[in-house]
C-alpha cells in the first residue's frame, strides 16, 4: 500500500502552529509560583498546561504528516533556535503582570479567531485539534481580557503599565497577518484562514476590549517580524535552554 506524502508547505504551517502553542505555554509556566494570588497562580499554570496540550497535539500531527521518524518531544527538545517557527511576541519575556496579560488578550484574541475557522479546515485532524483548541481560547480571553479591563480601569500605576506594555507589544503583532507562501498555500487549499480577514476580526475585537479597558490603541508602525523564518530576538536562546536542559545534558533519556 502506498503511503500518502503531504508537500512541505502543509506540514510547516502545522508545524507552526505548535511552535506557537510550545513557546507561549514555555513562558506563561514561568508564573508558576510567582504570581501576586494564589488563584492567578493556579490560572497562570492551567493556561499554560493548555498551550502545552496543544502544541503536543499538533507537534504529534506534524511528525506523523512527515512521516513518522520523529516524535514530538524530538521536534521540542532537539531542535537548534533557527528551527523554532513562532511568531516573535510568544517568546518576549513575561514582564510584569500587566505585560502578560497585554500579550495574552493580543495573543488569545487572534488564536480564538484562528482555531474558530480552523474547524472548518481540510486537514481533518487538525480541524479536531481546533474544535478543542477553540474551547480552551473562548475562556483564556475571557479571563485575561476581564484582568486588562480590571488593570487599564484601575489605579493610575495599573493603567499606565498595561499601556505601556501595549505600546511595546503593538509592533510585533504585524507579524501575526503578514501572509507568506506557506499562508497562501494553506489558504489555497482549505488547511488555513485568510489571513486578511483574520486581521479584520481580531482588529474589530481588539479595538472592543481596549475601549472597554480605557486604552487607547497604538498607532501601527512597521512590524518587527522573523520569528516564521527562524529569526529569533535575543530572549530566545534562554528560554531555549531551559525547556530543553533535561534532554540536552542526557540525550535520548526517556522515562
Amino acid at each position: 500500500m502506498r503511503e500518502t506524502t503531504y508537500d512541505p508547505a502543509h506540514i510547516e504551517y502545522v508545524l507552526r502552529l505548535g511552535d506557537n502553542a510550545l513557546i507561549l505555554g514555555q513562558r506563561l509556566c514561568e508564573w508558576s509560583g510567582h504570581s501576586a494570588l494564589v488563584e492567578e497562580d493556579v490560572a497562570m499554570a492551567n493556561i499554560a498546561l493548555d498551550y502545552i496540550g496543544r502544541a503536543r497535539d499538533l507537534l504529534t500531527l506534524a511528525c506523523e504528516l512527515d512521516g513518522g521518524n520523529q516524535s514530538e518531544d524530538d521536534l521540542a527538545f532537539k531542535r537548534d533556535e533557527e528551527e523554532f517557527k513562532n511568531f516573535l511576541l510568544c517568546e518576549l519575556p513575561i514582564g510584569d503582570f500587566a505585560w502578560t496579560i497585554v500579550r495574552q488578550v493580543l495573543l488569545d484574541t487572534y488564536h480564538f479567531h484562528l482555531y474558530d475557522q480552523l474547524q472548518r479546515s481540510s486537514d481533518q485532524k487538525l480541524a479536531t485539534i481546533a474544535a478543542k483548541s477553540i474551547k480552551e481560547s473562548t475562556s483564556h480571553l475571557r479571563h485575561c481580557s476581564h484582568w486588562l479591563t480590571r488593570l487599564g480601569d484601575g489605579t493610575d500605576e495599573s493603567h499606565r503599565r498595561v499601556q505601556d506594555a501595549l505600546n511595546e507589544q503593538w509592533r510585533f503583532t504585524g507579524e501575526l497577518f503578514a501572509a507568506d507562501a506557506i499562508d497562501e498555500f494553506a489558504l489555497a487549499v482549505g488547511i488555513g484562514p485568510d489571513l486578511s480577514d483574520l486581521r479584520e476580526r481580531w482588529h474589530a475585537q481588539i479595538a472592543s476590549i481596549l475601549h472597554h479597558a480605557t486604552l487607547t490603541q497604538p498607532i501601527d508602525a512597521p512590524p518587527v517580524a522573523g520569528g516564521r523564518q527562524g529569526l529569533h530576538t535575543e530572549h530566545m536562546a534562554g528560554l531555549l535552554a531551559c525547556m530543553q536542559s533535561v534532554q540536552r545534558a542526557y540525550p535520548g533519556l526517556e522515562w
